[in-house]
């Protein structure tokens, strides 16, 4: 079983698409996957409420003040979708049972001051430290061609963490979400270049080493 956390205090930086899709390739691909929400607004609840039933099947749990992985069967991947704000000790429970923790951050100032203070917080905790879980850096909804990426590309570079991908902004993800899919359950015509994008981050999460 492989854990990842998506997670990042600030809220709208792209959490619940990262998770979700996540959640829907491994789906796709024969894995019993199964998908957390650990924040109030249950995004990603209600997009699996959408889920066609003709889709492969992603299984549910409740993360809500819970206790970590109190479900009934053995997944292959357990994908977690942070909430916004989270510090504190419910941030070291989390880290304690996860591999991998993805960051994503936007192109803008705000998310890269709260993600600036978030990394520097995880940098610090035990687990981290001792390389029991994995880090690694996702921009989110980047266009190339407007300053503000190069912006996040200086953000990055301040941090001995791998940035994985630059997902580019399009409507494939709001359509997609839209009818409680991921870019991996559209026809590939319509989301190669997409899903292209999301090599490096499962190279990344399947890298055991």
């Amino acid at each position: 079983m492989r854990t990842v956390f998506v997670a990042n205090p600030k809220g709208g930086c792209g959490k619940t698409t990262i998770a979700t899709n996540i959640a829907g390739h491994y789906a796709r691909h024969g894995k019993r996957v199964l998908l957390s929400d650990m924040d109030r607004q249950q995004s990603s609840l209600r997009w699996l409420e959408r889920r066609p039933p003709s889709l492969p099947r992603i299984h549910w749990w409740d993360g809500r003040g819970q206790k970590p992985f109190s479900y009934r069967f053995v997944p292959d991947w357990v994908v977690l979708d942070g909430p916004a704000g989270m510090r504190g000790e419910r941030l070291k429970s989390a880290v304690r049972h996860v591999d991998h923790v993805l960051i994503p951050v936007m192109a803008s100032v705000l998310d890269m001051e709260a993600s600036e203070d978030f990394l520097r917080l995880l940098s610090e905790l035990k687990r981290v430290r001792k390389e029991r879980c994995r880090l690694a850096l996702v921009g989110n909804r980047v266009n190339r061609r407007v300053l503000s990426a190069r912006d996040l590309d200086a953000f990055f570079a301040e941090f001995d963490l791998p940035v994985l991908t630059l997902l580019r902004d399009t409507q494939n993800y709001v359509r997609a979400a839209a009818d409680g899919m991921s870019l991996f359950d559209l026809p590939v015509y319509r989301a190669r270049r997409d899903r292209g994008e999301w090599e490096p981050i499962f190279d990344w999460l399947e890298d055991h080493d």
